[in-house]
């Protein structure tokens, strides 16, 4: 694998010391840091993705822009790649228990984290991925890295904009876009997309073809204000998800059995004012409020086949006398609201710049759980509320050198309640279904937890043309409770994770501004990691490791250590007016240490024997990522585009050793443009190669098996040609 890595790395390197001569490239100015800068003077490891890019990727949800990051990688278990991992780091999946996420996600100032399916591409002008802990800008729920969407602002003159696309496999897309500034105070742009799409699944049983399908809709507002020193941001943020999930087959493949198909819903409201007022020329007060109230719902045929599976097949209950077949479903609908307080005080002059603020969140959490192995149904609530004060200040030294420190120091309180308490030993309850409420016992954590994270970084500015940076940053993650009544004692409880980042990096862009080059390496030591387990019950006798058809309960505990370390690379070389080049590559490399677990598949518990994970990869963690693009303008309306996406193969989970395949995709795209019109003609995964993006490897679910554990995967998008048609007025 490395071998092939390091003759690319060896190509940037010959391409790097190659005569450039150039094009005039827009500086681009990074939104989601506390001080603003441009990318090339930022000490941080940052993949920034413009609006052009993203009409060009034909992307409709951010899963679909992340392979232009380097050691950027998703999980779906659900109808969209909603959980994402940066540099090895971030949640794969959220059932019963609550989740502390590992990876921010910011749309316009409001808080997406956690409900990642409205996180659409719609009218996006810049998406801005941080990696590395941001302690400092967003605390909690950054511990790997911070993804900032930031939405295009109002035009100068009224425009119009009306996109159709179609797709193979019943994809349709409208979009209506309307934009002005009336006067010189105010501006507004407003716009409506739906996109549908039937999937990529044939279900069999049912003879449908949708039943893993996308239904989006999406609606934004925003609202620009300024007279004298005040300035007003708003946005408006309306989107439905009504998406189906039919994702795994028992045989792998992309036909189900389900009599039962799953679903994938969100719908969300959302709402940021950002203030800005300039007391005089040092200095500005910012504030930013924000809402957002999200209603989702996720539910899947557990079983993944239908009553009679085995009719005529070796598990006939003929043979045996009994059914081998069961049927379950389960399902969960979680209520999510937060509402965020941020206010900052901002030096304005260039010699000393420096920032204080103050940062308060709360959120709630209500789920109800109804599943078809569970006597009664499952409720809970979680409250937490997130206060901190944090600040930096960057000191120039010796007109090369600046220092920067930044700080954070966080109070979190949590409250948890729910209604699975076990009872009394001494309690008696008739057993009627469901049960009446007095024969309910409530769970009631509470939790008070003082955190910090910060960094301290110094930057070099050998010339106009080049920076070097060197980087230590602190990043942590919230402990909590898991609630389930079946988990020991000793497991119930997990503790905070904390994460060191150290990184040194490089950014160049030669004087002729043809070549854009970013490189960093980086090592993290990661503290009490928190790992995700499940454990896994026989249905009929309730046996750990019992023979399946099995139930899995959830829950996070913690390894001992571990450390991930790489390189990053991204690249941009503008050979002339026509052709231009575009690359990242990532290089990762993970493992845990001291880390014996009970609850991977080859423990023994029985023997107290745990499985040693010392020294294995942490899951999705791919060791090499790179993506390459190619864009060709034969005049000033022709062009044509391809683009390669490649991936290693990565461990689907801590508690088995099932993986993926490493694979290669190939994109193209080729267009007509001018001020009036856009016409795009593409192809995504033209050699239509099976990929993997979720996997399970310690159970078996396959009655004509006899429920043998063996893998089971989720894949990517096959094959897929679409025209796309845009109408500017």
């Amino acid at each position: 694998v490395y071998q092939s890595i390091k003759k690319t790395i060896f190509i940037f390197s010959v391409i790097i010391s190659t005569g450039l001569s150039g094009l005039e490239i827009e500086e681009i100015v990074v939104k989601a840091k506390l001080i603003e800068s441009s990318l090339l003077k930022l000490p941080n490891s940052i993949t920034i993705i413009r609006n052009e890019e993203i009409n060009y990727s034909h992307a409709n949800h951010l899963e679909d822009i992340l392979y232009l990051a380097p050691n950027v990688n998703y999980s779906k278990g659900a109808s969209r790649g909603k959980f994402i991992q940066i540099r090895g780091i971030g949640e794969r999946s959220e059932f019963r228990d609550p989740v502390s996420y590992s990876v921010g996600i910011l749309v316009d100032g409001i808080d997406m984290t956690g409900i990642g399916l409205s996180a659409s591409t719609f009218d996006v002008g810049q998406i801005e991925i941080l990696r590395g802990p941001q302690g400092t800008l967003y605390g909690a729920n950054a511990l790997a890295g911070l993804i900032n969407v930031s939405s295009k602002i109002p035009t100068n003159d009224f425009s119009t904009e009306v996109e159709l696309g179609l797709s193979e496999y019943g994809g349709k897309k409208i979009s209506i876009i309307v934009s002005d500034t009336p006067n010189l105070n105010l501006g507004y742009r407003v716009g409506f997309k739906n996109y549908k799409s039937d999937g990529y699944i044939n279900n069999t049983y049912l003879r449908k073809n949708n039943t893993d399908n996308i239904d989006e809709t999406n609606f934004k507002a925003k609202f620009k204000w300024k007279k004298e020193r005040l300035s007003l941001d708003l946005t408006a943020i309306y989107s439905d998800a009504d998406n189906g999930y039919d994702s795994f087959s028992l045989d792998n493949n992309r036909k189900t059995l389900s009599d039962q198909p799953g679903h994938d819903r969100q719908e969300t409201q959302a709402l940021s004012l950002n203030f800005l007022y300039e007391f005089h020329d040092t200095s500005v007060f910012e504030g930013l409020i924000s809402f957002a109230q999200s209603d989702l719902e996720y539910g899947f045929d557990e079983d993944w086949s239908y009553p009679g599976i085995c009719d005529g097949a070796v598990c006939d209950k003929s043979m045996y006398g009994f059914d081998w077949w069961y049927s379950s479903f389960d399902n969960y609908r979680r209520g999510n609201k937060n509402v965020t307080l941020d206010m900052r005080y901002l030096s304005k002059t260039s010699h000393f710049p420096w920032v204080l603020g103050i940062y308060n969140r709360k959120q709630t959490i209500d789920l109800l759980r109804i599943y078809t192995y569970q006597a009664d149904d499952f409720k809970s609530n979680l409250d937490t509320t997130n206060t901190a004060i944090y600040g930096q200040v960057d000191l120039p030294l010796l007109k090369k050198f600046i220092f920067s420190s930044g700080f954070r120091f966080e109070r979190r309180e949590a409250h948890y309640i729910d209604n699975n308490a076990p009872a009394p030993n001494d309690f008696v309850c008739i057993m009627i279904y469901p049960k009446p409420e007095s024969c309910l016992f409530y769970n009631n954590f509470k939790t008070a937890e003082d955190l910090w994270g910060g960094k301290i970084s110094l930057s070099y500015a050998l010339n106009g043309e080049t920076n070097f940076y060197a980087l230590i940053s602190r990043g942590y993650k919230t402990g909590g409770v898991n609630t389930d009544g079946s988990i020991k004692e000793d497991n119930r409880r997990y503790d905070t994770e904390t994460m060191l980042n150290y990184e040194l990096g490089i950014k160049r862009i030669t004087a002729n501004q043809k070549f854009i080059i970013h490189g960093s390496i980086f090592f993290q030591k990661r503290d009490d990691i928190q790992t995700k387990q499940s454990i896994v019950n026989s249905i009929s006798d309730g046996v750990l490791g019992g023979v399946c058809p099995c139930s899995f309960t959830d829950y996070i505990g913690n390894a001992v250590s571990g450390k991930n370390y790489g390189i990053e690379i991204q690249a941009d070389w503008f050979v002339n007016k026509e052709l231009s080049f575009s690359t990242s590559i990532g290089l990762l490399d993970t493992e845990f240490d001291n880390y014996l677990s009970f609850s991977h598949k080859d423990a023994d518990t029985n023997l107290a024997i745990p499985y040693n994970l010392e020294g294995r990869d942490q899951s999705h963690a791919p060791s090499y990522q790179y993506s390459i693009s190619l864009h060709y303008q034969f005049d000033r309306n022709f062009f044509f585009k391809t683009s390669l996406e490649a991936k290693d193969s990565f461990y689907f989970s801590d508690r088995h050793n099932i993986s993926s395949e490493s694979y290669t995709l190939i994109n193209l795209s080729a267009g007509y443009q001018n001020n009036l019109w856009e016409i795009i003609l593409y192809s995504k995964n033209i050699t239509d190669q099976d990929y993997q993006v979720r996997g399970f490897g310690s159970f078996g679910n396959d009655p004509r098996k006899f429920y043998a554990v063996e893998p089971y995967y989720q894949y990517g998008h096959p094959k897929v040609f679409g025209l796309n048609v845009r109408k500017y007025f």
